[in-house]
């Protein structure tokens, strides 16, 4: 007899690795936290910078990559600088109360804090009251951060 695989079939399958997911402190997929990018870059390089497999580090749960033996020691001294806030979920929907995947590409450094957002309409939204949004986003965290 042969299986059919339906949207259904797919969503009850993948529904609760999503959930897991979301319920991590840090946003991480297959390539790590923060997709892989070397969180140290963004504030050294001033760009996002893909992290390599050859320096990596456990912190939180979550794998993080770096692309350079400096910028991994850096990390190890101080996880708490260079990591972005909010476990690097979308630092808008934070301010909403609620854990959102986001974009590498739509970081922004405010008052020396890394932060991503879900994507560029959301980071552009994010960029017209930053410091109204993070004084939300501080408050929901604690919480949010458990579930």
């Amino acid at each position: 007899m042969k299986k059919i695989i339906t949207l259904t079939n797919i969503f009850v399958l993948f529904l609760p690795l999503c959930l897991l997911a979301q319920q991590s402190e840090v946003f991480s997929n297959e390539e790590g936290a923060i997709k892989g990018y070397d969180p140290v870059a963004f504030f050294v390089e001033s760009k996002a910078v893909e992290g390599t497999k050859a320096f990596t580090y456990k912190w939180k749960n979550a794998t993080w990559h770096f692309a350079s033996k400096k910028n991994k020691d850096l990390f190890i001294t101080n996880p708490e600088k260079y990591a972005p806030q909010y476990g690097g979920y979308c630092a808008y929907g934070m301010a909403d109360g609620h854990k959102a995947p986001t974009e590498t590409n739509t970081w922004t450094i405010v008052d020396n804090k890394l932060y991503f957002n879900y994507n560029q309409q959301v980071n552009k939204e994010w960029n017209k009251d930053q410091p109204n949004l993070i004084k939300k986003a501080d408050k929901q965290w604690p919480t949010v951060k458990k579930d």
